[in-house]
């Protein structure tokens, strides 16, 4: 019985191994056009590429041997994007040669592989959304892909201002420039409280956020309450304004020397100035209040429409059980409007933990810290950002974006995964 077996799948094993070489596998199996295609693809594919693999897995390798000629970030890119090439041609093969295999099949069993045309219609009807997504995914893949693989591939050089070219070339490393963040004392120290404030800055502006577009929305759906489209629409202003412009206007009222904010409202008050561009704290106030002023006009039309999708059999019910307005809220509302929002929410986080446009356009991350690459209200994106733009250690922020990265999507997902978000029904 084994024998018979096998037997019945030799055609197909043969097909496998001819299409070793493409199309040779589909001319077996006497589909003479189709191997013809396999075969033409595969030669232009070969003769297209071959300087591109030749130059660019040598430069991914070495980095280059010779300066002024070679330039290691250059021959980085052209190796990782012949190494993209090459992936979708190893996709292509495994395509050839599982269509060889498979029409091989047909053929142990009796049966008679489609021709040239037929296949082309097979195609369309089986695989036709894969069609017709392939250009959008290898577009996908040269512009999102390719720069998250130059990153992290960075991280593992020691390209930075004295290793870069046409004076000197760069060098694989290692995890050494990952090591260096935790035992070089300034890159330890700095590392450590920039960290420190961003988890803090997340963590605070989000809830501010979260907590004052929830309140608001709850407070405008009282039945009670008189012009509610014109408080909604008040309400949402801030978000219709472009942030940038927002941010902007507030770095001016907040100036030290003649921002509204000191020599008007706190004149007004009868308190005196503040310097709340030069002294950290009292920027990192600033800084709060302005995203969630900015934060909390999109929490609050959301939660407007979950609101507005709360039976209201479950608040009847519990007026008829005595329950008071708090009961009603936290048993009810909250509840229904967290399992609602949760992944809305766990964004904002991940969000404002990489929110560089208000650190760096409010007050440019400042002010300055002695003894310290970032400043005093740098995040870590825009300390990352700072060690690419001004201190071209481009390897070490390489390094820092990895770390950031993990710690955003391991963040994310333990978060989605609590709340049952990846699960349907």
């Amino acid at each position: 019985m084994e024998k018979s077996k096998s037997r019945d799948r030799s055609h197909a094993r043969i097909a496998g191994l001819l299409s070793i070489i493409p199309g040779v596998g589909q001319l077996y199996n006497k589909q003479i056009i189709k191997g013809i295609a396999f075969l033409v693809v595969a030669l232009l594919y070969i003769t297209g590429f071959w300087n591109l693999f030749n130059m660019g897995f040598w430069g991914l390798f070495t980095l280059g041997t010779e300066v002024p000629r070679d330039n290691s970030i250059f021959l980085l890119a052209e190796g990782l994007i012949a190494f993209l090439i090459l992936c979708i041609g190893l996709l292509f093969y495994g395509l050839n040669l599982r269509d060889a295999f498979k029409n091989g099949e047909k053929i142990d069993m009796g049966q008679h592989p489609e021709n040239f045309i037929n296949s082309v219609k097979s195609l369309f009807d089986t695989s036709y959304p894969y069609l017709l997504i392939s250009p959008g995914l290898l577009l996908l893949i040269f512009t999102v892909i390719f720069p998250i693989l130059f990153s992290f591939a960075l991280a593992f050089t020691n390209y930075d201002l004295y290793h870069t070219a046409p004076a000197h070339l760069a060098n694989w490393v290692g995890l050494e420039t990952f090591k260096q963040i935790f035992t070089v004392d300034i890159w330890r120290s700095t590392f450590f409280d920039v960290l420190g404030w961003t988890v803090i800055w997340t963590l605070v502006a989000s809830t501010l956020s979260v907590a004052i577009g929830i309140f608001m929305a709850i407070v405008v759906h009282q039945k009670d309450l008189k012009f509610k489209r014109l408080w909604r629409t008040i309400l949402v202003l801030p978000w219709a304004v472009p942030g940038f412009v927002t941010i902007l206007i507030f770095a001016g009222m907040f100036n030290d020397s003649f921002g509204a904010v000191n020599t008007v409202i706190l004149h007004a008050l009868g308190l005196h100035a503040v310097s709340w561009m030069t002294t950290a704290s009292w920027t990192k106030i600033a800084l709060l209040f302005i995203q969630s002023w900015l934060g909390f006009p999109y929490i609050f039309v959301v939660t407007t429409g979950v609101l507005q999708s709360i039976p209201e059999d479950l608040y009847e019910a519990a007026i008829m059980d005595g329950a008071t307005a708090w009961e009603k809220f936290r048993k009810i509302t909250l509840p229904f409007i967290l399992n609602q929002m949760a992944p809305i929410i766990i964004t904002q986080y991940t969000f404002n933990f990489n929110n560089f446009n208000i650190i760096y356009l409010f007050n440019n991350g400042g002010p300055a810290v002695p003894n310290s690459t970032a400043g005093g209200t740098d995040i870590l994106v825009s300390w990352i950002y700072k060690l690419t733009m001004s201190s071209n250690q481009y390897a070490l922020a390489a390094a820092l974006t990895i770390l950031l990265s993990i710690f955003v999507i391991a963040i994310a997902l333990w978060q989605f995964k609590r709340t049952n978000s990846f699960k349907e029904g």
